[in-house]
Parts: C-alpha cells; structure tokens; sequence
C-alpha cells in the first residue's frame, strides 16, 4: 500500500494502543486526573489548552468542547463523547470549579507540572512500560482515528493544525483496516456485492 512521505528527520511519535488508554484512565484515584487524561484523549487536546479550558468552553448537553485561541491563535470546536460529558457533569457538580475546569490549589489553571504528575502518576500504576506525555494522548487519539476511518482532512482541523503536512504524519501510525478490493465499475452503478 502506497503512503505519501512525510520528512522523516524526526522520529516517529509513540502512540498508545486502546487496552493501554483504559488502563490509564482506569488507574486514576481523582475524577479531575481521569478528566484531564479523558479530555486530553478524548479531544486530542495540548496540554496548554486542557490545563485551561474554563467552565462556560464546556458544553455539557451539546457534548462539545470550545478551545479558545488554541496553538496559532485558532478557536475550534471539538466534540467530547457523552462519556466525557457526563463525567464532567459530575465534576461540576461535586467541585464547584469557579473560572477553569481544572483549577490549581489557587484558584488558577491548573499548573503543567500537576497535569504531567497526574499522568506520571496513572502510567506508572498502569505499568506502562512506553515514554507517556500528554502529547501521547493527542498522537493516540488522531491515530486512533485515522483507524476508525475518519478522514485525514477532518483530523487535520481537529487537531487544529495549520498544515496537512503535520498531520501526515499519522498515516505512518496507524494500522489501516483491510479493504476488499472491488471493481469501480459496480459501484458506478451502485451494484456493488
């Protein structure tokens, strides 16, 4: 199978497997770090934009998540799963977090030092024998993806990244599913068997 090329200076990002992302969030003692590990996944967000995400970019009921002036100054919209919705609608509700989601012990975004321990934290409980950051889950979420057939262009304004080129990348990731060859000829006419 043919894949574009990419500039392979750079080595290739680690990317979890899904037994490995259900182990992490599995293994968090705090709902708030199965938030921001969930949210991190879930959205394929940067670690600057999940730290300070505040409550009204939120919405529950929509499941959707408005991350404000993002890398590059972009604002984009990224769909949270019920899931998550419904986790962060517990959060609220038993937190109370005033301005940000995950707030600090002042009051402020919480800081990128609490969110790496977090995460620290859950990969060394889960036995992760692989280098985990929250950049991880923002790889692994756009490969996995990539996997589910979503397409490459569609992942490209997820991520929020201003060049097909940097997503490109994810297509050395990810595992592509078995496609049963078929003549164009019966799908020209809709009589594919």
């Amino acid at each position: 199978m043919w894949w574009p090329s990419i500039d392979r200076n750079d080595k290739l990002p680690v990317v979890l497997n899904a037994s490995e992302v259900k182990a992490l969030l599995k293994v968090c003692n705090l709902l708030k770090h199965r938030l921001l590990i969930g949210l991190a996944y879930g959205c394929g967000l940067r670690c600057a934009e999940v730290r300070t995400l505040k409550v009204a970019d939120v919405d529950t009921e929509r499941a959707m998540v408005h991350v404000r002036q993002g890398k590059g100054g972009k604002d984009r919209c990224l769909p949270m799963g019920t899931m998550l919705a419904r986790g962060i609608r517990s959060f609220i509700d038993a937190e109370k977090p005033r301005i940000y989601l995950f707030e600090g012990n002042d009051g402020q975004a919480y800081s990128q030092r609490g969110a790496q321990w977090a995460l620290s934290q859950a990969v060394k409980r889960a036995g992760s024998v692989k280098e985990v950051s929250l950049h991880t889950l923002r790889h692994t979420y756009a490969t996995h993806l990539l996997e589910q057939g979503v397409n490459i262009l569609t992942i490209k304004e997820l991520l929020g990244h201003a060049h097909i080129e940097t997503t490109m990348v994810y297509l050395h990731l990810a595992c592509p599913t078995a496609v049963v060859a078929f003549s164009p000829m019966d799908t020209l006419y809709n009589r594919c068997k």
